[in-house]
């Protein structure tokens, strides 16, 4: 399991044009960070970089002591703005599909269901679900395969005040196991975190 995440002198590029520079974040077990900034700052740029998606122009990225790759493959959750699921499938295809691919288990797949209230939802294609329904969708993957760091971009924007508290609770319990969560917010997060600012 992840137990640290150390930044350390990152720089970013995209398009050609410098993001950010000589951003420094460090987190241990138990701990979130808030990353804050206008629109285009970098947020969700830096959130893939530590994903492994998008390599960095300078600087360092590191997981305590295991390896970046084994990380990156086995220990982390991204959960985007968009949520990266296929119209056509159904939530219990969608799902299972997510479940095998990132090593959870059939019985931890069910208990993501029930925490998520997506069992009514099983035969429906995810073209045919609200915002919301998609966001718990993508929420049940960090439940059915449990790994220590989240990664979540804007996460509870399309959610009602009722699924924002039961998501908090979701990230607090997480936090309390000993996981870690770097989240891209435009509101605070409902969570202790530290804020890190990402500007040019």
């Amino acid at each position: 399991m992840i137990c640290a995440l150390t930044i350390q002198n990152l720089a970013l590029r995209r398009g050609g044009r410098l993001l950010f520079q000589g951003l420094d974040l460090s987190l241990k077990a138990g701990e979130a960070a808030a990353l804050t900034g206008r629109n285009g700052a970098g947020k969700t740029s830096l959130l893939r970089a530590v994903a492994g998606f998008v390599g960095p122009e300078t600087g360092s990225i590191a997981f305590g002591d295991l390896d970046p790759s084994e990380a990156r493959s086995e220990h982390i959750h991204f959960a985007g703005h968009h949520d990266g699921q296929k119209p056509a499938r159904t939530v219990r295809e969608e799902l299972d599909f997510w479940t095998l691919w990132t090593g959870g288990t059939a019985e931890s797949a069910r208990l993501a269901l029930e925490a998520l209230e997506l069992g009514s939802l099983l035969g429906l294609e995810v073209r045919r679900l609200s915002a919301g329904q998609r966001r718990r969708l993508a929420f049940a993957r960090l439940l059915a395969a449990p790994r220590g760091l989240w990664l979540l971009d804007e996460p509870l924007s399309p959610l009602d005040a009722d699924w924002r508290a039961r998501f908090a609770a979701m990230m607090a319990e997480h936090l309390a196991k000993g996981g870690m969560i770097v989240a891209a917010v435009h509101d605070p997060l409902p969570i202790p975190a530290t804020i890190v600012e990402v500007a040019a």
